[in-house]
């Protein structure tokens, strides 16, 4: 069967490929929710294109389309490395791809038509998300058994990362989801509760732990010099899983959930420093003196400006944990801000990152465009930068304004210049999609530029 045809990397490649495509779609989505935020009749109402249907699909497909697609092609290539084997089975990676893509397209339509569990991130309907459940359980399957006929003896922190990632996510999207219901979501405020459990959990126990995983295999690669530490590695492993589980409730403190759930909550926002800086640490140092070597290499350039986000993502986070400070923030766009740079500035990047860096070795020739992944390097910056400060801005103006008693529709018009220039950095990201798609399709088929910039020293000397 030509869909489940073997070949090395295929797995990888294909999810590397999905990703491409899925983050011109999510981008699309996104835009066109910015533009109903500046012209909210603009769509004349046509039932697929109203906000409340097309906000859910396009958060359902930068996450796990775009960033979970990335990240998961870059495992199902580094474990192999890392492990100095094969992958076990190229024909179950490739099931496991094709049912997860169907999953997220079933997810999607769904939205469209008005099938939703009305939850935040937990929006999809039943179908796609046993089939998420399904896909994730043989990748889990497949690197178990490729790491059972590992050569390599000593279990490099990457791989830990990447079978944490998996196992935590199944149970966290299993329970969040309520997928033990076949209705959909439960009711009340446990519900709530459940929701926050794995709406918080999406990002810090799937896309973080893979992003983190991919970040300890590049950046000694491309540095040229050991990981600075390996206890250090293995500390910021065991506390992300240990602390991060029990804060998503961070997001209900204005509701009626009990004190303890809450306090539990924020103070382990505020610890989550711990693992957070333990990785940075033990990366910055890894990396220290050899910055121009990332400047050399397309896939390093990405992982550094992943890295930086991720400061400034997890400075925030514990701060806006924080009662007094979500009095003002909590419900505003600043919220929005946090989340696009958590999901896309952190994870995004870096599953760019781990894509521009390993699909030349796939295809065994560089990439097709180093100018062009430099285009879309510089367009996502902008974009993400001019994203994050006028969200910021923006919360920072609406919270105030609600906090002295300005109601929501006197509130808006103050808003209005902000969703402009938020609409206006969205045509960034587009362009950087589209971009980044074309250049991954002919990086694919071999294809070279003429007169290009070859990125990566290390690279070409794997290639001689």
């Amino acid at each position: 069967m030509q869909l489940l045809k073997v070949e090395e990397n295929g797995t990888a490649k294909l999810f590397f490929l999905s990703s491409a495509l899925w983050f011109c779609l999510g981008t699309l989505e996104g835009f066109t929710c910015a533009t109903q935020l500046v012209i909210p009749d603009l769509y004349g109402g046509i039932a697929g294109l109203v906000f409340g249907r097309v906000r859910p699909m396009h958060t359902t497909t930068m996450i796990f389309g775009f960033a979970g697609s990335g990240l998961l092609g870059a495992a199902h290539y580094m474990m192999p490395v890392l492990l100095r084997t094969s992958l076990w089975s190229e024909k179950l990676g490739k099931l496991s791809l094709w049912i997860w893509n169907l999953a997220i397209l079933t997810g999607i339509v769904a939205l469209d038509m008005g099938y939703s569990q009305g939850r935040e991130y937990a929006e999809w309907i039943w179908p796609a998300n046993v089939g998420i459940l399904l896909s994730m359980a043989l990748m889990f399957v497949n690197l178990m058994q490729t790491a059972a006929n590992r050569q390599e003896k000593l279990m490099y922190v990457s791989t830990w990362y990447i079978f944490g990632g998996l196992v935590y996510t199944w149970f966290i999207y299993f329970f969040g989801h309520a997928v033990f219901n076949f209705k959909g979501a439960i009711t009340g405020l446990p519900d709530a509760i459940l929701a926050w459990f794995y709406g918080h959990g999406i990002v810090g126990l799937f896309l973080t732990p893979l992003a983190i995983a991919i970040s300890y295999y590049i950046v000694p690669r491309v540095a040229r010099s050991p990981l600075y530490s390996h206890v250090l590695s293995l500390v910021g492993f065991w506390t992300i899983l240990v602390i991060y589980t029990s804060i998503g409730t961070h997001h209900l403190l204005q509701t009626p959930v009990p004190v303890w759930l809450k306090t539990m909550a924020v103070s382990g926002s505020i610890a989550m420093i711990i693992p957070v800086f333990t990785v940075l640490v033990n990366l910055w140092l890894t990396m220290r003196g050899r910055l121009g070597l990332f400047h050399a290499d397309i896939g390093g350039k990405f992982i550094v400006a992943g890295l930086v986000w991720y400061i400034l993502t997890c400075t925030q986070g514990p701060i806006q944990a924080l009662p007094v400070v979500q009095r003002v923030t909590h419900l505003s766009n600043w919220v929005i801000a946090h989340s696009h740079m958590g999901v896309f500035g952190f994870s995004g990047m870096i599953a760019l990152g781990g894509l521009y860096y390993i699909l030349p070795r796939i295809t065994g020739k560089p990439l097709y465009s180093g100018r062009l992944a430099d285009v879309q390097y510089w367009l996502l910056i902008l974009g993400m930068s001019a994203f994050f400060l006028v969200l910021t801005a923006g919360g920072l103006v609406q919270g105030h304004a609600w906090l002295n008693g300005t109601t929501v529709y006197r509130t808006l018009p103050m808003i209005h210049i902000y969703f402009i220039v938020r609409a206006a950095s969205g045509l960034l990201f587009i362009g950087a999609a589209f971009i980044g798609a074309y250049n991954v399709i002919r990086t694919i088929r071999g294809d070279q530029a003429q007169g290009e910039r070859i990125f990566g020293e290390e690279f070409q000397g794997e290639l001689q």
